[in-house]
């Protein structure tokens, strides 16, 4: 990063200025690299990945839709336009709610579940290369427990519409 960054927000210094754009600009350029992998390897955005990948650990391949979107942080909306896709291609299917009639619940497909057990291998050796390799363990053990902490320190967010 360079030197020369100027706070742009009143009442931050620089170098914790530096701190926040950091951050921001790792994420940002981790999420476009993992996503430009999965779409060139598995035809599936990170997004798609997420979504499969919450599905293939919840009990019975299966999610209602409102608790995916909060996982992977999309809107309700979103979310539906994307499990439409998924469900397009073969890799999910929707079903309705048995308790509620507006919910749905989302499954796996055995076809999805494939199709994600192939990209994670590319999702974890792209993790590996841009993060992992890069890191000792004592960094990675501390790298761990301040983000654990900096998770636990955020005031709730609001439920997702």
């Amino acid at each position: 990063m360079q030197e020369s960054v100027k706070t742009a927000l009143p009442g931050i210094a620089p170098k914790e200025f530096s701190v926040f754009i950091g951050f921001l600009r790792l994420h940002t350029l981790f999420v476009r690299g993992l996503d430009a992998e999965l779409r060139a390897a598995h035809g599936l955005p990170l997004t798609a990945f997420e979504v499969m990948n919450w599905r293939a650990y919840a009990p019975g391949r299966r999610m209602r839709m409102s608790a995916l979107a909060d996982s992977v942080l999309l809107s309700l909306s979103g979310i539906t336009r994307l499990v439409e896709r998924l469900e397009r291609a073969g890799l999910v299917v929707r079903e309705p709610s048995p308790d509620d009639r507006r919910g749905f619940f989302t499954t796996l497909t055995e076809t999805g579940l494939a199709r994600l057990e192939e990209a994670q291998v590319t999702h974890v050796a792209g993790i590996r290369r841009r993060l992992l390799e890069h890191l000792s363990e004592e960094e990675i053990d501390t790298l761990g427990a301040l983000w654990e902490r900096l998770i636990e320190m955020q005031p709730p967010s609001p439920p997702s519409r």
